[in-house]
């Protein structure tokens, strides 16, 4: 059963620099026109071989969001993250649609916008 987070939550913790693993389970283009600040880029078809790599403690938060409510990519990637032994992993179910009508930043290139 999947943990569901949401926007002002996330935006908590990350303001407060509690550790928590961002992962944008979008295709890599759609990472590069913008993403949340921290986030790293985990396609949903390639959990297998790069989880370990960009989230290698098990134990640690993890919140994986997509582009929208009716994106279902990050549900794919929980699901499958949980399936590899992760404890903590949670869905930003709204996504980075939400994220940017609430007015707030994301980055592109190397740079928030």
């Amino acid at each position: 059963m999947k943990t569901v987070i949401n926007r002002a939550e996330l935006q908590q913790r990350l303001e407060a620099g509690v550790p928590t693993i961002v992962l944008e389970a979008l295709p890599e283009k759609y990472y590069v026109d913008g993403h949340l600040p921290g986030a790293l880029q985990l396609n949903h078809e390639n959990v297998l071989q790069d989880a370990q790599r960009l989230a290698p403690d098990k134990n640690a938060t993890i919140v994986v969001y997509c582009a929208s409510d009716t994106c279902k990519n990050s549900d794919i990637t929980a699901t499958r993250l949980e399936a590899m032994g992760y404890e903590d992993v949670r869905v930003y179910v709204a996504g980075k649609k939400d994220w940017l009508e609430a007015g707030l930043p994301v980055v592109r290139g190397d740079r928030a916008v």
